[in-house]
C-alpha cells in the first residue's frame, strides 16, 4: 500500500474508534506553505504531503472508442421507447448531472436516488452510490435496463445496434468481433473515461501556484483539513474512494423521516446490517455545480450540504464564518470541461 494511502486510512481507522470528529487533530496540516516552507523545495515536499492530489491534465483513452462511446451515451436508441440517452440523465453541459432531487427516466418516472456526475467517473472506486458496480464497463447494465431509466433489453439494443449501418461500421472500426454486449459497454465507458476536469483552481495551488487561492479559500482548505471532512473526502477525487455510514454522530434518517429501500445503501447490495444507510463518498469535484446533494438530493445548496455534514458526520455546528469559509475551498474544485464550460 502506498504511504499517502497508509494515511488516509490510518486517519478512517482512527475515526472508526474514536467517532468522526476526534481524529481531526491528525488531519490538520498547519498554517499552509507560506507560512511552513522556507524554501522551493520545502514548499514542493509540502504539496507532495497534501491529501488531496491534482487530477492529471490528461488520460489517456483510445479515440475512437471514446467518439463511438460519445455517440451512444448521446443516443436514445438506447432506451426501450427511443426517447432518453444517458446524456438526458448526465448532461455533459450541465456538469454531467441535471439537477433534479431525484433522477426521472422513461415516461417521468422517478428513480430512487439523485443523479451522480458523469465526469471524473473514471477516478471512483466503484460506481452507484451503493458501489454495486466495480467499474464503468460494469455500471452500464443497469441504466440501460433500469425499468426507471432506459427500460432497455440487451437483446433489444444490440438488435437496433445491427441495424443501423453507421453502428455497424463504427464497431467494425474498433472491435475485431463488431457489435457485442461487451463492446457497447467498454465504447461508453471509454468515453466516460475521458470526461475529466483539471485544472482547477486548487489543482494549481496543489501544483505551487501559491496565489491560486485567496485568503478566505485557503482558510476554508485549512478547515476542511481541520475539521476532519478530509477523512473521506481526499484522493484525486476528493471523495469516491470509499464507502462511510450516512450518519456517523447523529441519526440523520431519523431526524429525516420517511426511511426507504434506497436510504439502505451498500445494504441492499450486501445484505449486511453493518452496511445499512451507508454509502460510496461521493466525489467533490465540481461541486459548485453539481447540486443538490446527497444520495436523496435533500440538500439545495453548499451552505446546506456542509452543515448537514458538519452535523451528522462530525458531530459540530459550524460558525457562519467557518461555513463561509468551506464553501469558499469547495468552489475552487472547479475544473476545466471539456470543450469549454459546461
Amino acid at each position: 500500500m502506498r504511504p499517502s494511502l497508509q494515511r488516509v486510512w490510518a486517519y478512517r481507522a482512527a475515526a472508526g474508534r474514536a467517532g468522526a470528529g476526534l481524529c481531526l487533530a491528525m488531519l490538520a496540516l498547519g498554517a499552509g506553505p507560506a507560512a511552513r516552507a522556507t524554501s522551493p523545495d520545502a514548499a514542493d515536499a509540502y504539496f507532495q504531503r497534501e491529501p488531496i492530489r491534482p487530477i492529471p491534465l490528461s488520460v489517456e483513452v483510445d479515440a475512437r472508442k471514446a467518439a463511438l462511446g460519445r455517440k451512444l451515451f448521446q443516443d436514445p436508441l438506447l432506451s426501450a421507447d427511443g426517447t432518453l440517452s444517458c446524456g438526458g440523465c448526465h448532461m455533459l453541459g450541465a456538469a454531467g448531472v441535471d439537477h433534479r432531487q431525484k433522477a426521472v427516466g422513461m415516461h417521468q418516472a422517478q428513480g430512487r436516488v439523485n443523479t451522480p456526475t458523469v465526469y471524473n467517473s473514471a477516478f471512483n472506486f466503484r460506481e452507484f452510490w451503493d458501489g454495486r458496480a466495480e467499474n464503468l464497463d460494469d455500471q452500464v447494465d443497469w441504466p440501460l435496463q433500469g425499468k426507471t431509466e432506459l427500460g432497455s433489453t440487451w437483446e433489444a439494443v444490440l438488435d437496433k445496434l445491427r441495424r443501423t449501418p453507421a453502428y455497424v461500421a463504427a464497431f467494425d472500426a474498433s472491435y475485431p468481433d463488431g457489435i457485442s454486449r461487451s463492446n457497447v459497454r467498454n465504447a461508453i465507458a471509454e468515453f466516460e473515461r475521458s470526461l475529466i476536469t483539471p485544472n482547477s483552481r486548487f489543482d494549481r495551488y496543489l501544483r505551487g501556484q501559491r496565489d491560486a487561492l485567496n485568503p478566505q479559500e485557503l482558510s476554508g482548505y485549512r478547515k476542511f483539513k481541520a475539521y476532519g471532512c478530509v477523512s473521506c473526502h481526499q484522493g484525486v477525487n476528493v471523495g469516491g474512494n470509499m464507502f462511510q455510514r450516512m450518519g456517523v454522530m447523529g441519526d440523520y434518517f431519523a431526524d429525516r423521516g420517511h426511511v426507504g429501500e434506497a436510504d439502505y445503501g451498500r445494504f441492499n447490495v450486501t445484505h449486511d446490517e453493518a452496511d445499512r444507510y451507508t454509502f460510496k463518498v461521493p466525489s467533490l469535484r465540481n461541486v459548485a455545480l453539481t447540486g443538490p446533494y446527497f444520495h436523496d438530493g435533500s440538500a439545495q445548496t453548499l451552505e446546506q450540504a456542509v452543515t448537514i455534514m458538519a452535523r451528522y458526520q462530525l458531530g459540530r455546528e459550524l460558525p457562519p464564518d467557518d461555513r463561509e469559509q468551506l464553501v469558499a475551498f469547495l468552489r475552487t474544485l472547479t475544473g476545466e470541461f471539456p470543450g469549454g464550460k459546461p
